[in-house]
């Protein structure tokens, strides 16, 4: 019984009915779809009947067709030391049609010879020209060019016609290669690429500049970069691809540039002493604007050819200098302009200031001027000395301090690069790079974060422990004034410690 899965004609006929979809998708050209079948070929189907009454066997017949058509070695010749091969067969009139194979002649054992149509039928039959495997499994190829549209959509909408017009048997299935294949995987090794390259911008930024705050300040640029890029694609009508992708890592790259020769301009006017950022940040703007040009226009008009090309390999180069060209010129304009505001906004908005501490002492000249304040309560006294004791304002830093390190339990130490030269490994001058990162086990970050979090708690606790003390001298405090004052009748007396005086307060 026959398998299905090896019928070449149901193969063709899928492939026909595919082919017919593939045409009717916009954006397909040039189709083309595998011919297996239409060859033809001699086919011999022997009489065993009449082979044996003859007395012959099907091997040396097959022997004499073979040698009458396609020659057998018959003997050797030799000329000096070499030897070539002495090969016998019909010669080239007399095996050109398919009669000639009809009455080619077949010996007996009795001495007498045959013709072949006497023992065998000899017909014309259409053959398959050629059979295709993959998987070992067979195959029909139905290609097809892209034009005008992405590949991904246009197999995307493929597949759905396939899904829905064609009803495949057991064993038959339709797979997507090509152009879509490598799509496929380019896009997986992109998902990879993509996010480490951000991520070692973003080290190199750190490692350039010490500083985090810097590196995100420059990382504006990229989504910048990217904005002017996608612009570019979209009004030129050109579809995303993997060369667009990579286009998209060496603009950020480009972009990247751009912000470190401004952001380093900047800190070097500031470190020379200038206070006024807006003066800052226009000065150096001017000073670093033609660097910025150079470095985006030498990209841009180096690509330049690539984008406006037509000929071989244009489809890859386009997209990639589209990229580069579309997002340095709107990269450019918006560093210019936005990279400086985001400075200033960055230094205001980090820029830690202290705070203005005042003690106000007040001095009872006369008890005349001490009756004509503002009395308080023992309640408000109680809230004031707290606010104003610089012990209780010193443990509310330190609690502080305790909680901001609680989010340093997972820091890592610092990056080690070393490079060496010289002759380790043998008599040749070689050179050795090693990059060193050292890492604790998970359960050491986690204690070390518990230890820090217990730390800011035990810091908490001596805040509240110092405002009872000083709400419990303050009391006392309050308590002895106005019993003095009802006693010897003292109007001026003062109270240095929580920068009150005793005739404000409301001793009756």
């Amino acid at each position: 019984m026959q398998d299905l899965r090896e019928d070449l004609d149901t193969l063709g006929v899928y492939a026909k009915q595919l082919g017919n979809i593939v045409r009717s998708v916009e954006g397909t050209t040039e189709l083309y779809v595998e011919q297996i079948t239409g060859t033809q070929q001699i086919v011999i189907k022997y009489n065993r009947a009449v082979i044996a009454q003859y007395g012959l066997n099907i091997a040396d017949i097959n022997r004499n067709v073979n040698a009458a058509f396609a020659g057998q070695s018959a003997g050797l010749v030799f000329e000096g030391e070499k030897r070539f091969d002495l090969v016998v067969r019909l010669q080239n009139d007399k095996r050109t049609d398919i009669n000639d194979v009809r009455q080619l002649l077949i010996p007996t054992p009795a001495g007498t010879q045959i013709p072949l149509y006497q023992v065998a039928e000899v017909e014309l039959a259409d053959s398959p020209s050629q059979i295709q495997r993959e998987d070992t499994r067979r195959r029909i190829l139905v290609g097809f060019n892209v034009s005008g549209r992405d590949v991904e959509s246009i197999v995307g909408e493929l597949q759905e016609k396939v899904s829905a017009a064609m009803k495949l048997p057991a064993g038959y299935t339709v797979s997507y290669g090509g152009s879509f294949e490598n799509l496929n995987e380019a896009k997986a090794r992109l998902s990879v690429a993509v996010p480490v390259s951000l991520i070692l911008i973003f080290l190199l930024l750190y490692f350039a500049f010490n500083s985090i705050k810097y590196g995100l300040l420059i990382y504006t640029a990229i989504p910048l970069s990217a904005i002017g890029g996608i612009f570019l694609l979209a009004m030129r009508g050109m579809p995303f691809s993997i060369s667009a992708g990579v286009g998209f890592i060496a603009l950020f790259g480009i972009a990247v540039l751009n912000g470190i020769v401004l952001v380093a301009e900047f800190n070097r006017i500031k470190n020379a002493g200038e206070k006024d950022m807006q003066k800052l940040v226009t000065q150096g703007t001017a000073t670093r604007l033609r660097p910025v040009l150079m470095t985006a226009f030498v990209a841009s008009l180096g690509f330049l050819p690539m984008a406006l090309s037509n000929g071989a390999g244009a489809s890859v180069q386009r997209p990639l200098a589209t990229v580069v060209i579309g997002g340095l010129m709107i990269a450019t304009f918006l560093t210019l302009f936005v990279l400086p505001i985001l400075y200033i906004a960055f230094e205001k908005g980090i820029r830690i200031k202290p705070r203005r501490m005042a003690v106000v002492i007040v001095i009872v000249l006369s008890s005349a001027a001490a009756r004509a304040q503002d009395t308080i309560g023992i309640s408000a006294a109680l809230d004031s000395a707290v606010a104003n004791n610089l012990l209780v304002q010193n443990r509310r830093l330190r609690a502080q301090q305790a909680k901001e390190l609680t989010g340093t339990a997972t820091n890592l130490p610092k990056t080690t690069v070393s490079a060496e030269y010289g002759k380790f490994n043998s008599a040749f001058t070689d050179d050795r790079i090693s990059v060193m990162q050292s890492f604790s086990l998970p359960g050491v970050y986690a204690r070390q974060h518990k230890q820090l979090k217990e730390e800011w708690k035990a810091a908490l606790l001596e805040v509240e422990l110092k405002e009872a003390e000083i709400r419990k001298v303050t009391a006392g405090i309050f308590t002895s004034c106005c019993s003095s004052e009802k006693k010897s009748g003292c109007s001026r007396a003062w109270i240095p410690v929580i920068a009150l005086s005793c005739a404000s307060l409301p001793c009756g």
